[in-house]
């Protein structure tokens, strides 16, 4: 199962970009490749968002449930439904250095044994692509 790992450094506020990350609803409004992002629910520290993206000029749409921690800046999410056959991972917010790393890992399996072989490494480089842009886009948000 591939995994896709992206982080960027920032010179923001760790507490400013941890809020710019939890702040998933407002993603469509500076993020291109984020149709949409809806919240279904939110108890405490669990919530359950519908996403759409576009990736490579297809559309990718999911239901994700989310731990949220604040007291560790940390996102655990796992797919509960959606166009692949698994789709989870972690955002994470730390500080290194007096900088800021955000940090998106993703395990996905596309669901198509008989062709992973060959659309896995399309998978991971659009995956790879996204997931910079969208870190970009927080980066910048949080530092203006």
């Amino acid at each position: 199962m591939p995994t896709v790992v992206t982080t960027k450094r920032s010179d923001a506020d760790p507490a400013t970009v941890w809020q710019a990350v939890k702040d998933i609803e407002a993603f469509p409004d500076y993020m291109d490749v984020v149709r949409s992002v809806r919240v279904d629910e939110w108890t405490g520290g669990r919530r359950v968002s519908s996403w759409s993206v576009l990736l490579k000029g297809s559309i990718l749409e999911w239901q994700e449930e989310e731990l949220i921690d604040d007291d560790s800046w940390t996102i655990e999410f796992r797919q509960l439904e959606g166009d692949l056959a698994y789709f989870n991972g972690q955002w994470t917010v730390t500080e290194e250095d007096g900088r800021t790393v955000v940090r998106l890992e993703v395990d996905f399996d596309i669901g198509i044994p008989l062709l992973a072989e060959m659309l896995n490494p399309v998978a991971v480089r659009a995956l790879e692509d996204n997931s910079a842009e969208i870190l970009e886009h927080l980066r910048l948000r949080a530092q203006s």
